[in-house]
């Protein structure tokens, strides 16, 4: 087992607890509609509104969502959980108190795996639990005048949530890191959380403590509301060492709730933070315990999609794929899809991974794009992959073709091919009259080439090229020189 970094001799310990939002198509508790960007309050029923008389409903798909994700970590389906209020006020939350789960969570325990590099790794989850969500305040600077403007948009009220709640056992921001992009993958995989980071789908709240080696537990401070992976980088990497500063200060740490400014890339202050008997849980009057059969479960774990580490695990098994590279493969289910697609066509798995790692994700990072926007589809990648297996062009050829796909110049690979003359010579009578032409015309190459100079052969290679003007194919240039040099 790897030894834990230490940071300035102290080490870090992280635990995580994620929001995700859940896919559905009502709120938790009432029939108003989840989606994104409407015009504030016009998604707030009497209910989100906790208007006198009014009384929650429980939405049974988000129950499923819960079930995915619970038998996908391969936790415990609690049969039967219960909902409680948790007190506290905010003015973006009507009711005064937030439905949640407290003493019986719907989902218990459970592991996510990750790879940190080329070591995988695993982290044990305390519990995911059903909630709904507060509203939004919304601020405006100070005018004129000096007054600022606060609204409330009370459309997010009651959206249905999961709160997934790690074991303190991450050791470094990276770690976390990590373990934060395996969760997202794996929740937009099963399709019960669309992921995304910029709407507040899915968002992290870091405890961060920091302790001498195999001492007690430090006093931690949780950072609220991350929702980018750099973010949370950093933000626990610069509150590791403002805690290791107060520390060797001689100062204590005292437990806040605390929030990360990407601007000044530091972690300020935000109230002294809560514990459970702060916000007085007592179970909901107005729902009754929620039972979940044996049958329901079979019939959710039935319509489950092959998981991505059993899939990765598939590509390493039947395609021969490195274990990083299945990893890379799996990190969404369009990419793994794109990728079996690819393959399907061409018939060459590691070729298809190199690809796909390689130029197609360059060009996709740098605009900022997904697996989905590819202009280019699955088959005629694999089109083009196939034609350099088959040995029709090389290696350079093939990214002159991807470059006229990727632009929109063409869609078919071998029209591409002809029509740019980029098919290589694979004739083995002309490259053979080739390879007698440069020999005959570099004696000394040949010379330094017995004489154990390795140069004066990629020398030779290099005028064989260059005569065929990079047409004739590598692999039968080296078999004829060498056959012809052994003489």
């Amino acid at each position: 087992m790897a030894t834990s970094p230490l940071v300035r001799g102290y080490e870090v310990v992280i635990g995580l607890e994620t929001h995700a939002q859940l896919h559905t198509r009502s709120k938790a508790f009432s029939g108003s509609p989840t989606a994104f960007g409407a015009a504030p309050n016009t998604q707030a029923s009497a209910v989100d509104l906790a208007l006198p008389g009014t009384l929650p409903v429980l939405n049974r798909a988000a129950v499923e969502c819960a079930i995915r994700f619970g038998l996908a970590i391969g936790a415990r389906i609690a049969p039967q959980s219960i909902f409680a209020r948790k007190n506290y006020f905010y003015p973006d939350l009507p009711k005064g108190y937030q439905i949640s789960q407290y003493e019986t969570p719907v989902v218990q325990g459970g592991r996510v795996p990750f790879m940190l590099g080329n070591e995988r790794k695993t982290v044990t989850l305390t519990r995911a639990h059903l909630e709904e969500d507060a509203g939004k305040s919304l601020h405006e600077g100070s005018g004129a005048l000096g007054h600022g403007m606060s609204g409330i948009d009370l459309n997010r009220a009651g959206t249905p949530l999961l709160e997934i709640v790690t074991e303190p056992e991450m050791r470094s921001a990276a770690e976390a890191v990590e373990y934060a992009r395996a969760l997202h993958t794996l929740v937009v995989w099963l399709g019960i959380c669309d992921g995304n980071m910029q709407e507040g789908s899915f968002r992290c709240d870091a405890n961060v403590s920091v302790r001498r080696p195999g001492g007690e537990l430090g006093t931690r401070r949780e950072i609220k509301n991350l929702n980018s992976f750099r973010f949370m980088q950093q933000a626990i990497e610069f509150e590791v060492n403002w805690q290791i500063d107060r520390l060797e200060d001689g100062l204590a740490i005292e437990q806040a709730t605390v929030l990360f400014d990407p601007d000044s890339g530091e972690t300020r202050a935000m109230r002294s933070k809560e514990d459970a008997h702060d916000y007085r849980y007592f179970p909901d009057p107005d729902l009754p315990p929620l039972v979940i059969e044996s049958a329901w479960i079979e019939r959710v774990k039935a319509a489950m999609p092959e998981l991505p580490g059993a899939m990765a695990e598939r590509f390493v098994r039947d395609d021969g794929l490195p274990a990083y590279d299945a990893a890379m493969m799996t990190q969404s289910l369009a990419f793994a899809t794109y990728y079996e697609a690819v393959r399907a066509r061409c018939g060459q798995p590691k070729l298809a991974a190199n690809w796909l790692m390689g130029e197609v994700s360059k060009r996709l990072n740098a605009g900022q794009q997904s697996i989905e926007s590819c202009p280019i589809a699955a088959p005629t990648l694999g089109s083009l992959i196939a034609r350099i297996a088959d040995g029709t062009i090389s290696n350079n050829a093939a990214r002159q073709v991807f470059d006229a796909l990727w632009s929109g110049e063409g869609f078919d690979v071998d029209a591409l091919i002809a029509s740019k003359g980029l098919k290589q010579m694979s004739d083995r009578g002309a490259l053979e009259a080739l390879v007698d032409q440069v020999l005959a015309a570099n004696p000394k190459s040949i010379d330094e080439y017995r004489a154990g100079k390795d140069k004066a052969f990629n020398a030779l290679v290099g005028q064989v090229m260059k005569s065929s003007h990079g047409k004739a194919n590598p692999a039968q240039v080296n078999e004829l020189l060498k056959k012809k040099l052994a003489r």
